[in-house]
């Protein structure tokens, strides 16, 4: 009896307490992300581990990196997917507002100038305006947040409860000065303005706030998930403390510790575990790091599952997480296009992009969006424009929203060069944007130097139609004055005088071939002239020869270029073919010290091919090599004397200083030169370069007895050698190098100068 009483007992206990567990309600567990910049990479190695360990996440809450992080999780990546995305070189590449190369658009590129920066502004708006808002551009990671979390929007209908986890967000609002919690609206917007770092991102609208970094007022917002969730237990993981003070000598983190609050980085919450990853010494945006950050939010949490389990009892095993994450993916709609709906533009303007975007197409996939989106953004049209994508139940495609800020159609350039040198020069470009039926461009500029002067008016019109095309039409004034143009080791060059003008107007239109070429069709007609001395042997009272030259020159080039510079590239292919016929008329008038008086009119008609290679092959460590090549072939014939036959010949000049002389032995009719280069890069922005040349003329234009007319040398009898040498660093407005250079069969054959700048100048008549 007592046995039995004993067992009943026990059976009754078990039976309560079996009771009591069934009717238990299930444990609430919300994940805390912080912010912290490229940091965050940390918070994927927490969900890992979390997932791994089958500790539930049912509510998840992130600020920032925290809300990027967090946002991707509750909508369906794994922690690997996750990893995979913001390890990548496209991810670090958005976070610093590169543009990939491949929607670089050579056909819409202005031509090369000396500018350094660029600054646009409206007459009617105060001169405030004009300052950036942000230092990066966020075109591409706009699109790319869009992509991500567009169609996990769709299931939830906007709806942050109805993700695969339920989650919220925080941005900070300016003008109120205080947090705003996202528990629904556009899942992608709510997420970018939560990352909209200060400086760096330009703040986004929503809901007609303007909406900053929600780590401004809140880094660490644990407070919202006890508010919004009602959590049984909270696990945080912070990646960041607070900025507590400024660095003397850093303006950035100045600014950033004037903005952001100082906040309490602890878990106020009974049921709670914080995770603390072991963080390197990062800058903010470098994201190179998220696989090591990642292993090290892993290995933290790991050494916290104990501390976890704990508190959560609950166990979901791999395989129905693994099933609810596939079941939410399969309920997302596929990211296609039908309508395209522009707000901040005219009706004309609204109408030309869904035309550039569509091209009459019914509907367009993500990957043609792109293409024809960083076309239009190409243009330099907009300032800011942000993309959202909606997805209409009705047509079971998505709407495509974009709300654009135009910039300023007005737009000045300022740069230049200084010189140790006499090849110092200043320059300036005014330039007038508009958007109608067409793109519209127009601009005039100057270059003001002792060496080089000159305008150049032009205006041109881009028709998009399915195939792109453009027409230009321009006029140029040149002038070059190698007289003055004395350094320190040519000081006595022979001849001494020489003053060249060009004044020509171009017509031309074109095509795109490839994203990184183009094909044009053009005509220069111009007028030319030179005045100049058989030697530096002359008085005030002489006067110079003088050699006109009227032609005509229609011509078809085919120009492909990636050059990651305008001056001094390190990477990239340059390939130039242009054939040009010239049909014109040489007027020559002897000066004083000629001892030939008659005057020589004559007619010439020549054909002249360019052929030009450039390449950067890829790098070996620090070391890249490169390889030049160029040539030309001609049968253009001899002028009416021997400097008028240079001055009108092709002359070799792969230098940038090598511009700014009067080089005979690089100059023929017909030649063929090829270069090395090799350039070792010191520190991120200083490389060092060392480039040779070999110029090889298929006849050599030489000088008679009479020291005035021209005869041509044996066929590839004479060579020479051109060479430098170079220390360059990349600054933010242009380069600035020591340069060494060799020119071989001149008088004095080295060159040392110091520029800051470029020394690039407007195209020659002669093409």
């Amino acid at each position: 009896m007592k046995a039995f009483r004993t067992f009943l007992t026990i059976f009754v206990i078990f039976h309560f307490a079996f009771c009591i567990c069934v009717n238990l309600p299930a444990q609430k567990v919300a994940l805390v992300l912080s912010g912290g910049a490229a940091k965050g990479g940390a918070h994927i190695g927490v969900l890992k581990a979390l997932e791994e360990k089958h500790i539930p996440i049912d509510y998840i809450v992130g600020t920032s990196i925290g809300a990027i992080i967090g946002g991707m999780y509750a909508s369906g990546y794994s922690p690997d997917e996750i990893e995979k995305i913001m390890s990548s070189e496209e991810f670090q590449r958005w976070a610093s507002g590169t543009l990939d190369d491949k929607y670089n658009f050579y056909y819409r590129r202005e031509d090369p100038n000396a500018s350094w920066i660029t600054t646009r502004f409206d007459f009617r708006r105060k001169i405030t305006s004009i300052l950036p808002t942000q230092l990066l551009k966020t075109y591409e990671i706009d699109l790319e947040i869009m992509r991500i979390f567009s169609s996990a929007n769709a299931v939830s209908k906007g709806n942050f409860d109805s993700l695969m986890i339920p989650f919220r967000c925080l941005v900070a609002d300016i003008d109120s000065s205080q947090q705003l919690v996202f528990a629904k609206g556009d899942l992608s917007a709510s997420i970018r303005g939560s990352m909209s770092l200060p400086l760096f991102f330009n703040p986004l609208e929503i809901n007609n706030k303007l909406v900053f970094d929600g780590g401004i007022y809140n880094n660490f917002p644990c407070d919202v998930a006890i508010r919004e969730f009602k959590p049984d237990v909270i696990i945080g993981s912070r990646v960041a403390r607070r900025y507590k003070k400024a660095d003397k000598d850093d303006m950035i983190s100045q600014l950033l510790t004037m903005l952001m609050e100082r906040q309490s980085d602890t878990i106020a919450y009974p049921n709670s575990v914080m995770i603390v990853p072991s963080i390197p010494q990062i800058s903010l945006l470098d994201f190179s790091h998220t696989s090591e950050l990642a292993d090290s939010g892993y290995v933290s949490t790991m050494r916290k599952i104990k501390d976890i389990r704990a508190l959560v009892r609950d166990t979901p095993d791999y395989k129905s997480m693994a099933a609810r994450r596939a079941t939410f993916n399969m309920k997302k709609p596929v990211l296609q296009f039908d309508s395209i709906i522009v707000t901040g533009l005219n009706n004309t303007q609204s109408a030309y992009i869904r035309q550039l975007l569509k091209h009459g197409k019914r509907t367009i996939t993500f990957d043609e969006l792109c293409n024809e989106y960083f076309r239009f953004l190409d243009e330099g049209f907009v300032k800011l424009v942000y993309p959202t994508a909606k997805y209409n139940v009705a047509t079971g495609f998505y709407d495509l929203y974009l709300d654009i800020t135009q910039a300023n159609n007005f737009s000045a350039q300022f740069g230049g060069n200084f010189s140790l040198a006499n090849t110092s020069e200043a320059f300036l470009e005014l330039q007038y944007k508009y958007l109608w039926t067409k793109a519209f461009r127009f601009y005039v500029n100057g270059y003001f130097g002792r060496v080089y002067s000159s305008a150049k008016l032009d205006g041109r019109v881009d028709f998009n139609s399915k195939i792109p095309w453009f027409a230009e039409i321009a006029y140029t004034y040149n002038h070059f004055n190698y007289f003055r143009n004395t350094t320190f080791f040519f000081d006595d060059k022979n001849p001494g005088y020489i003053i060249g003008q060009e004044y020509f107007g171009k017509l031309a239109v074109g095509v795109p071939v490839t994203m990184t070429g183009k094909l044009s069709l053009g005509v220069n007609y111009a007028f030319t002239n030179n005045k100049y001395y058989k030697n530096n042997q002359f008085s005030r009272n002489d006067t110079a020869d003088q050699t006109s030259f009227a032609f005509v020159s229609p011509m078809l080039s085919f120009d492909l270029n990636s050059l990651n510079r305008k001056q001094y590239p390190n990477s990239g292919v340059r390939l130039l073919v242009k054939l040009s016929y010239i049909n014109g008329i040489e007027s020559m008038l002897p000066g004083s010290t000629t001892t030939n008086k008659n005057d020589v009119v004559q007619g010439h008609d020549f054909f002249r091919l360019h052929l030009l290679y450039d390449n950067y092959f890829e790098s070996f460590g620090p070391v890249r090599l490169g390889f030049y090549g160029e040539g030309v072939i001609s049968n253009q014939p001899l002028f009416s004397n021997y400097l008028s036959s240079l001055l009108y010949a092709s002359a070799f000049q792969p230098l940038p200083e090598s511009q700014t002389f009067f080089l005979p032995p690089f100059i023929a009719n017909s030649y063929a030169a090829v270069g090395m280069k090799v350039v070792l890069r010191i520190f991120k922005k200083v490389e060092y370069r060392l480039e040779g040349y070999l110029f090889q003329p298929y006849q050599e234009i030489k000088q008679n007895s009479d020291d005035f007319s021209a005869w041509y040398g044996q066929k590839f009898s004479d060579r020479a050698y051109m060479a430098s040498t170079a220390l360059v660093y990349h600054s933010p407005l242009g380069p600035v190098g020591i340069t060494l250079n060799y020119y071989d069969k001149m008088a004095d054959k080295f060159t040392l100068n110091f520029n800051f700048g470029f020394i690039i100048f407007n195209d020659r008549a002669m093409p």
